[in-house]
């Protein structure tokens, strides 16, 4: 069911760059469907800047499918936004009202510098999973599939830890921006399985070193990352973190 085109105003977050003090600006979004998803809501206001000779708003977009994971955007207080289990891609715009204010803007975490406006710099996950995102299997030549025996569980709860798209919504929905879901979800979807079993003890050392380096904050367990994550990933992965932790780091002392 399609409703009339609605008039929108935005307070959008504008900032240079990581080294300059940014605040909100108003523009107002017109005409616009409510079929269209947000970014698609985005790209008229651009295209309405633009011919006005003004700059556009910087937003980070790729797939646009709910694949890529880095249409960060913290709208109206929450990730991704009002939706439940999608990204800022897969919201539409019948989610809001004509005449409404929507405030958007970029993640706020220390270890996620703004780029500019609504962009930021998420290379630390990058850096977290070369931390930890390594196999010594022989790749050399081709095994047959059933060879190496999984338990189903386990495959799928590797399969629903690695449907982490590593956008970052868990960090900006922490109060203390801890990277503790995206982190165990990752040492989830590689020590789940037998070909990541040789180094999990040292891998989940390597990448919580890491997450504590780029300055991500402690997990209080209050569980806002898991409602806010688009793809559902369960806080049991950061039990499952805990417990490998605490046992690598004793058999690293020993």
């Amino acid at each position: 069911m399609s409703h009339g085109n609605m008039n929108l105003t935005l307070k959008v977050w504008k900032q240079k760059n990581k080294d300059t003090k940014g605040k909100f600006e108003t523009y107002l979004a017109k005409g616009i469907s409510p079929d269209m998803s947000f970014l698609e809501m985005f790209d008229v206001v651009n295209e309405q800047l633009i011919n006005e000779g003004k700059e556009p708003i910087a937003f980070d977009h790729d797939c646009r499918e709910g694949i890529c994971g880095m249409c960060s955007m913290y709208i109206n207080g929450r990730p991704h936004g009002p939706k439940e289990g999608v990204t800022t891609c897969q919201l539409h715009m019948r989610s809001f009202k004509d005449g409404d204010t929507i405030v958007v803007e970029p993640w706020r975490s220390a270890a996620f510098p703004v780029i500019k406006d609504l962009a930021v710099d998420r290379s630390s996950f990058d850096r977290i999973m070369s931390a930890g995102g390594f196999v010594s299997v022989n790749t050399g030549n081709a095994k047959d599939a059933n060879n190496i025996l999984i338990p189903k569980p386990d495959a799928d709860e590797a399969f629903e830890a690695a449907a982490c798209i590593g956008c970052g919504a868990c960090v900006a929905a922490c109060k203390n921006s801890s990277a503790m879901l995206f982190v165990s979800a990752k040492v989830s979807q590689l020590a789940l399985l037998p070909q990541g079993k040789i180094e999990a003890q040292q891998r989940v050392l390597n990448m919580v070193h890491q997450m504590d380096e780029e300055g991500f904050g402690n997990c209080t367990n209050t569980g806002a990352c898991e409602a806010e994550c688009p793809k559902s990933i369960s806080l049991e992965n950061i039990a499952r973190m805990n417990r490998e932790y605490l046992m690598s780091s004793a058999i690293s002392k020993k």
